[in-house]
């Protein structure tokens, strides 16, 4: 048998183990799972601010006269009409409709544009960009070496970013993002993230990684920040309802079935409204009206025991669902998760639903996602 191969670093990683973080093979990175207390760092991020390394996430810049029609060919969104200095959330879909990622999306300049897959799809959705640029004048390009990624989120992350930059963040809305300087670094300052949280990641190049890492500690040294690792990432998305691929997500879903229609834009800009997938997505789109399907819904214990993903949702002896994601929730104080269930069994307060956790139906809860939201 060949040897596995070793997991790759990020440009961060001495840092990480300078602060003692135990690490983990996350989509053949090595990464911080956490400092120490998770929960501590779930809390700081609700409460204060938090930072992390994202440098696992794939950059592919699509850059060219035609880069926005090649988008909004391969993807579901409607590119063409993202203004330079926005960003959306959107995703790319197979020919039969099924997700192979979900994916945030910036234009930087009116010809160029920055496709941000995750860690685990991002040589998937490389070679499908690939795939499917014949014909456009547009230049697909593997950019992952060419970032690292940052993310400072929490109530207090604005306080901290604004003293380490010039920049107009004040003027700076979600979804968006602008050129700047963050603590003596060339950045992309984003006004995006996935803890529920206000927040900003900053694209810097590699070799400026561990001077931004410092010059942040250091600004949120009295704003009560502190690292995070993906455990808390992990508990902080699923109490904000997102969703992550491999859980929420997969090629077996149209977005249609995970409850994420509204990322489908059938009129669009540019291409007179053809993409990859399309008609497979009308026909998703009218089975979800006519019959809907099972619905991703929340689900709060009424005890203490935590639900996993791949643990069966029951109603009067019968599976209706299946758990999707599940853990303790810190900010709840009670274990919750994200299941797909039966349409019937779907709306918040229905009575009678359970989680099969080895043998015992343990009784929950179904409400409505987000189980977190912040206070604007």
């Amino acid at each position: 048998m060949s040897p596995s191969p070793q997991p790759r670093l990020t440009a961060l990683d001495a840092v990480h183990r300078s602060l003692g973080a135990t690490m983990t093979d996350f989509a053949g990175w090595d990464m911080p799972l956490r400092y120490g207390s998770e929960r501590d760092e779930h809390n700081a991020v609700r409460t204060a601010a938090g930072l992390f390394d994202l440098s696992h996430m794939g950059e592919i810049t699509v850059h060219g006269p035609q880069a926005a029609d090649l988008l909004d060919h391969a993807l579901v969104g409607n590119i063409g009409s993202v203004k330079p200095g926005r960003a959306r959330y959107t995703m790319i879909c197979r020919e039969d409709g099924g997700i192979l990622d979900d994916l945030i999306v910036y234009r930087l300049e009116a010809d160029t544009y920055m496709v941000v897959a995750n860690a685990s799809n991002a040589q998937t959705v490389l070679d499908a960009l690939v795939e499917r640029a014949p014909g456009f004048d547009a230049e697909v390009r593997d950019d992952r070496d060419a970032y690292a990624l940052l993310a400072v989120q929490g109530p207090n992350s604005p306080a901290i970013v604004k003293a380490l930059t010039e920049a107009d963040l004040d003027g700076l809305k979600y979804y968006a993002g602008l050129p700047g300087t963050v603590g003596g670094v060339p950045a992309l300052i984003a006004r995006t993230g996935y803890t529920g949280e206000d927040g900003f990641e900053l694209f810097v190049a590699p070799e400026h990684a561990e001077q931004l890492w410092k010059a942040i500690t250091a600004a949120g040294a009295e704003q009560g920040l502190v690292p995070c690792g993906l455990s808390c990432r992990d508990t902080l998305r699923l109490e904000a309802g997102m969703p992550l691929y491999g859980h929420e997500l997969s090629t077996g879903l149209t977005p249609f079935d995970a409850g994420l229609g509204r990322v489908v834009k059938f009129e669009k800009t540019s291409n007179e409204g053809a993409f990859v997938g399309r008609a497979a997505l009308e026909a998703a789109a009218e089975r979800a009206a006519q019959n809907p399907p099972r619905k991703l819904v929340g689900l709060i214990a009424e005890g203490r025991r935590v639900p996993r993903a791949g643990m069966s949702v029951v109603a009067d002896g019968a599976v209706i669902g299946e758990v999707t994601s599940g853990a303790p929730s810190p900010t709840l104080g009670k274990p919750i998760a994200m299941a797909y269930v039966d349409a019937a069994h779907a709306e918040p307060g229905s009575k009678g639903v359970g989680v099969d956790i080895r043998g015992t139906h343990e009784p929950y809860e179904v409400v409505a996602l987000p189980f977190y939201q912040r206070q604007k």
